[in-house]
């Protein structure tokens, strides 16, 4: 009977370890959640909560949620009353879970476009000539695993990084050997991707973006190659870039994979811009830890010193190249380097989650304000040069393009070796050409018709 009593004494003992060893566990995993550490932000049902609350204030809004398998993604659309928009911008955030601040810099923007925040003069008239669809939170079910204290998670529930899932230059191939860039078992094999490509190809966007962070970039195709520049809207699109840059960024900015030295293949930033023909087409990194900031405006300033053109010029004129610790240790949506998989191993919960996302309130603030703000002028940007050239193609004579330029490649734009020197017919083949032809076009006089200053490109 003794003996009894003391192996049940001794089993209520060890039970109630357990129960204390388990209650401590969760106490623990729930200290180290988002909503404890970094409460300023919103978790995936609090962003729905909030977007169903603002479409009840926002007569122009409307939110309409996808299946995705199990999972829900809530789609936004905004369109100014009585407007006949010229231009049409998808906006995609929060493809990768750990990115936090993406999604927070697509609610903020939705805000500001319905005028609870901002400058509502100014988004009143951006709302005349463009219109918006945005997928605010892209990956809500691994994001929900982050908000949890996942900090490092960037792929989707079946492992598979949505950002190389689609149908562009995709390959099974993962050249970078990572779990974080598993292109999945086929294009287009995830729920997500299906929902994002029905709705970006039903809308039919004359702009594009998604938006990520790890660094602070700002990027136009093509991601898969490292040495081409797109051809359709080259000058425009790094017109728009520049400007935009030197306002809210200071960071590096141009052709994606030649920027960062890594082909990215089955990027949305590709096939949006390749498929569908949209003619503007970016991506934005939006936030880095603070400490980087310093060697990234020193990239920046060092393109627009040179003016663009003899560094460029290098055939190691990329950042992974010149500035391969930006890189090495800041792992971000286009920069994923085969020794990803090392670092993966060794980055803790805390570091991802300020190396992805401000650990403040005060620099929460200032990165949804500024990026909402740059937003508003890529699509401002967007629309007048849509204006302008519908004009152009109105008003303008009739001539012989074929005379004019030269026929290109098919998807990649030219490069300087593959310039034939006894061509008669130079095309713009790096950053400085096509930029600095743009931007000396641009002073021409007010009665040349956008056709001429177009067509003095291939001068």
């Amino acid at each position: 009977m003794q003996l009894y009593q003391a192996l049940l004494f001794t089993c209520l003992v060890q039970s109630q370890a357990a129960v204390v060893k388990k209650g401590s566990l969760r106490s623990k995993l729930q200290s180290h959640s988002m909503g404890v550490l970094y409460p300023y932000y919103h978790t995936s049902d609090a962003l729905h909560e909030e977007l169903v609350a603002l479409a009840t204030r926002c007569p122009i809004m409307k939110l309409e949620t996808r299946k995705a398998e199990d999972r829900d993604i809530d789609v936004v659309t905004i369109k100014g009353q009585g407007s006949e928009p010229i231009n049409r911008n998808f906006l995609l955030f929060g493809e990768h879970a750990r990115e936090l601040i993406s999604p927070e810099s697509g609610l903020h923007f939705i805000k500001t476009l319905c005028g609870e925040a901002g400058n509502k003069e100014r988004v009143a008239s951006i709302l005349k000539d463009s219109e918006f669809q945005i997928v605010t939170n892209g990956n809500p079910a691994s994001r929900k695993k982050v908000e949890q204290g996942d900090f490092c998670l960037r792929v989707n529930p079946n492992g598979v990084d949505l950002n190389r899932n689609w149908d562009e230059e995709w390959s099974s191939d993962n050249p970078f050997g990572g779990a974080d860039t598993n292109p999945g078992p086929s294009a287009f094999s995830e729920a997500e991707t299906q929902v994002f490509k029905e709705l970006v190809t039903a809308y039919n966007p004359t702009n594009f973006l998604t938006v990520h962070s790890g660094t602070k970039g700002m990027y136009m195709p093509w991601a898969f190659d490292m040495h081409h520049l797109a051809n359709r809207n080259q000058a425009k699109m790094l017109k728009i870039l520049r400007e935009v840059d030197q306002e809210h960024c200071e960071c590096p900015f141009g052709a994606a994979g030649r920027e960062v030295g890594y082909a990215c293949p089955g990027t949305c930033l590709d096939w949006v811009y390749d498929k569908l023909q949209t003619p503007y087409a970016f991506a934005f990194e939006i936030y880095t830890d603070p400490e980087q900031n310093e060697d990234l405006k020193a990239r920046f300033d060092e393109k627009i010193s040179n003016g663009m053109g003899a560094f460029y010029q290098k055939s190691s004129s990329n950042l992974a190249h010149e500035h391969k610790d930006l890189f090495t240790e800041k792992p971000s949506d286009f920069v994923q380097l085969k020794s990803e998989t090392h670092l993966t191993n060794r980055m803790s919960p805390e570091w991802c989650f300020g190396n992805f996302n401000p650990g403040t309130k005060d620099r929460f603030d200032a990165v949804v304000e500024n990026w909402s703000s740059a937003y508003l002028d890529v699509a401002e940007k967007v629309a007048f040069n849509l204006k302008h050239s519908e004009k152009a193609a109105t008003d303008a004579q009739p001539i012989n393009l074929a005379a004019a330029t030269p026929k290109p490649a098919p998807k990649l734009g030219l490069t300087a070796e593959s310039v034939d020197s006894s061509s008669q017919l130079p095309f713009q083949t790096d950053y400085s050409s096509a930029l600095d032809t743009y931007m000396g076009s641009a002073k021409t006089s007010d009665s040349s018709s956008e056709s001429d200053r177009m067509a003095n490109l291939f001068k």
